[in-house]
């Protein structure tokens, strides 16, 4: 299964713990791959200083609407699973977290999913800055990967396959995050969780309704 992910997502980082599961329950290694969006070209940009004071706004009252909408959904998934999402203070550019993601997947399984795991949880705790190469260095070394060579890696051949692999993602038909893969079939969003479920046991039955499954994790 390929799942595709963005670190400034919050539906995808609810998401992830429910994935794990999965990943357990069937025995499976997730094939993890970075959909880095452009939320900036459908629901405008602005940014916010500590207070929460705007200071910086392109956005329409339509889309500042879909924007608030989306973090109390998010927030109310969140609370479930006891994880801290507090709102962003502007439209980040993941593209270093994802170049991050694709060097740490060659160090092996445990050194990407430590990667996530710090990448999501001091992200959406406003304790990470995702635009800093540093960061990104830090990270990886945190997460047991071996970093000798990663700045090259970083503005050179890991730059120019998260760019190629955008195009292929978009071309593919993949919008959005978090997308399963699973024998060619793609399932958007994690509502869609008791259907990858579903999928991966063989589709036993009739295809599942799509439902914010906690997978009982």
């Amino acid at each position: 299964m390929k799942v595709y992910i963005d670190y400034k997502s919050p539906y995808a980082y609810i998401a992830k713990d429910p994935t794990y599961q999965l990943e357990r329950e069937f025995g499976i290694q997730i094939d993890w791959y970075p959909l880095t969006l452009n939320i900036g070209s459908f629901l405008g940009t602005a940014r916010k200083i500590d207070n929460g004071a705007v200071v910086e706004n392109n956005r329409s009252p339509r889309q500042w609407l879909a924007v608030k909408y989306a973090y109390r959904d998010a927030r109310r998934y969140a609370e479930l699973r006891g994880l801290t999402l507090k709102g962003t203070q502007k439209i980040w550019d993941s593209s270093l977290a994802a170049i991050g993601l694709l060097w740490a997947k060659q160090q092996g399984h445990e050194p990407l999913k430590a990667y996530t795991d710090m990448t999501y949880e001091r992200f959406w705790k406003r304790e990470l800055d995702i635009e800093d190469p540093e960061v990104i260095v830090s990270l990886l070394e945190d997460s047991g990967s071996k970093t000798t060579g990663f700045d090259e890696y970083l503005v050179g051949e890991g730059r120019e396959y998260h760019d190629r692999l955008q195009d292929e993602i978009l071309d593919a038909g993949y919008y959005g995050v978090p997308t399963y893969v699973v024998d060619g079939e793609s399932y958007f969003g994690r509502q869609n969780l008791p259907r990858v479920r579903w999928h991966l046991s063989g589709k036993p039955g009739p295809l599942p309704d799509i439902a914010y499954d906690t997978l009982g994790s």
